[in-house]
């Protein structure tokens, strides 16, 4: 069986903003060594979402666009005063406009890889730098075996199914990241790395966070309060989640392509 990438599973890529306020207040803002890693004053933000890593960026003084296909995403952005423009990136029109850093939170995956690389490499000045970079964590193996039962149950075509090992999950997709870059052009050599770290949370915040999981954003409700209930039940009154975040960064460098 071919297993399509994730930027062919259109339908998923375009359903977080089910509930944008719920993905707002659960998923997890970025830790600052993440953060520290992003330099640049001009930052566009690639599928920004509800502007979590937008505004953890505009509270260090830099100057942030972000780019976002959802508008109930790119709404709920806004309204937290992120600057907001609705297109996929592969079609979005700079007008022109050049950034310090191309930078992209837990999204880049939705992006076709040698596409979202050449048109990153359109708008960054030469120096510039393409940073995407994403979450994943690791839940308890009780919490994972229920969870992924209920993905192969109830949505037997996803791209994400849970697995009791996922910090070692997302490396896949940097690599084919990188692998675009390069084939892309206009670019030195990506460094691909890794920050792992800890969240505890309670069954509660666990359990409105789950919802918001790709694939379970396209259930109808009665579907997603039977997965919560299976999972509920094996899930203690906290939990700490470990996390990796994976990201990359690329140079742009002085010839055009």
């Amino acid at each position: 069986m071919v297993t399509l990438p994730p930027h062919s599973h259109r339908a998923v890529a375009e359903s977080f903003g089910t509930d944008p306020a719920r993905y707002d207040r659960t998923r997890a803002a970025y830790p600052e060594p993440v953060l520290d890693r992003l330099v640049g004053h001009d930052v566009l933000d690639v599928g920004c979402g509800t502007g979590i890593v937008a505004r953890q960026l505009l509270e260090r003084g830099r100057a942030v666009l972000g780019v976002e296909p959802d508008r109930r995403m790119a709404e709920f952005a806004s309204g937290t005063g992120v600057a907001v423009e609705v297109a996929t990136f592969e079609e979005w029109e700079p007008a022109g406009r050049v950034f310090d850093a191309v930078v992209s939170g837990t999204a880049w995956h939705w992006i076709e890889p040698v596409a979202g690389a050449r048109k990153a490499a359109l708008v960054l000045r030469p120096g510039g730098v393409l940073s995407p970079f994403g979450h994943v964590y690791e839940l308890p193996e009780a919490v994972a075996s229920v969870l992924a039962s209920e993905f192969r149950r109830l949505l037997p075509d996803s791209p994400i199914v849970p697995r009791t090992s996922m910090l070692d999950a997302y490396e896949g997709l940097y690599v084919r990241a990188a692998d675009g870059i390069r084939a892309a052009g206009g670019f030195g050599e990506p460094e691909i790395w890794r920050h792992d770290w800890e969240r505890s949370c309670t069954r509660a915040e666990l359990l409105d966070m789950i919802p918001t999981s790709g694939g379970l954003t396209m259930l109808p409700p009665s579907d997603v309060d039977s997965s919560l209930a299976a999972v509920g039940a094996v899930t203690g009154d906290t939990v700490t989640l470990r996390y990796s975040t994976w990201g990359l960064t690329a140079v742009r460098s002085g010839n055009q392509t």
